[in-house]
């Protein structure tokens, strides 16, 4: 199964892609990082001991100290499906972290990404 493979991937790759997405449109490692500690709870130091750890997605998500509760706030389409319709709530959060740094990498002011 397609979403199996996914929730398997290493945060630790992963994470390297999303920081380099918003890097590249003038966002920086920095905000990248605030949008994970806004959406998972994670602060620095639990960040960056997942991140050494290289655990998986499914991991990421489970051990996250608080996903935030605005966070159902998130909308729109991420790789073609709407966030807010996907029934899967791993999936659900891994789509909201790539729409946020999708509204990052596009130059959203932060106060309106972090609801």
């Amino acid at each position: 199964m397609k979403n199996e493979r996914v929730f398997k991937m290493a945060f630790s790759q992963v994470y390297p892609l999303l920081v380099q997405k918003a890097e590249r449109k003038g966002r920086t490692k920095r905000e990248v990082d605030t949008v994970i500690y806004w959406l998972t709870g994670y602060d620095e130091q639990s960040l960056s001991a997942q991140l050494s750890k290289e655990v998986d997605y499914e991991t990421f998500f489970a051990e996250a100290p608080q996903i935030n509760p605005a966070a159902e706030k998130i909308s729109g389409v991420v790789c073609g499906v709407r966030v807010e319709a996907i029934d899967d709530p791993l999936m659900q959060k891994i789509r909201w972290l790539d729409k946020l740094v999708d509204e990052l990498a596009k130059g959203k002011p932060m106060e309106k990404i972090l609801r």
